[in-house]
């Protein structure tokens, strides 16, 4: 399968609030396709690829994206985010993503929680926690794909590419709604299996 390279496609720049870096928000015309936040190394690379004008039929995609963060950043948990799509990942990274889906908004997993229950799944006696933490590190979408929910042993804030700022921050803003869930984590990966047809 060809990877699909985020930095081709179509951008708009999200204004977050006081306290988060902004977001570049990528569409391949379809789906979305990355969501960085402004400063981060994938960030500049979006913008340096400079992409086209963005068509008349990304407007609805980038308005309900835009409502969907309006409503995260507002502190309450949006709910299934507008299409989205990661072609070219691996099985595993496809696996750690589905991981990272799984995780309720307002809670933590750490690497190595991630690493032991694949472990289980493959029925061997290890899988790296570096190599989850490389599968993370690897996610276009922070936010829609919930990296920043991943954590170090004890609950260390580690590697977050969009800078351990932001993620502490997000941390800090879906702590404060203890109000259920609205998405179902079957939902998404069902989403995540008709996009990117490798779990």
């Amino acid at each position: 399968m060809k990877h699909l390279n985020p930095t081709s496609g179509f951008q708009l720049v999200y204004r977050t609030p006081t306290g988060f870096d902004d977001l570049v928000l990528v569409s391949d015309g379809e789906a979305v396709t990355g969501v960085f936040f402004e400063g981060s190394k994938d960030a500049d690379r979006v913008v340096a690829a400079r992409p086209a004008d963005a068509p008349a039929r990304t407007a609805p995609l980038f308005r309900d994206l835009s409502a969907w963060l309006d409503a995260y950043f507002s502190g309450r948990d949006p709910g299934p985010p507008p299409p989205w799509r990661t072609p070219g990942l691996s099985p595993f990274a496809l696996r750690v993503q589905r991981a990272m889906l799984g995780i309720p908004w307002g809670e933590t997993r750490a690497y190595g929680d991630i690493a032991a229950e694949i472990a289980r799944e493959r029925g061997v006696p290890r899988v790296s926690a570096q190599a989850v933490g490389q599968a993370v590190g690897s996610n276009p979408l922070c936010l829609l794909v919930p990296c920043h929910r991943v954590v170090g042993t004890g609950g260390r804030l580690v590697g977050y590419g969009g800078g351990l700022a932001n993620k502490a921050a997000l941390l800090r803003l879906e702590s404060r709604d203890r109000t259920p869930r609205t998405p179902d984590a079957e939902t998404r990966v069902r989403r995540l299996r008709g996009t990117a047809g490798l779990c």
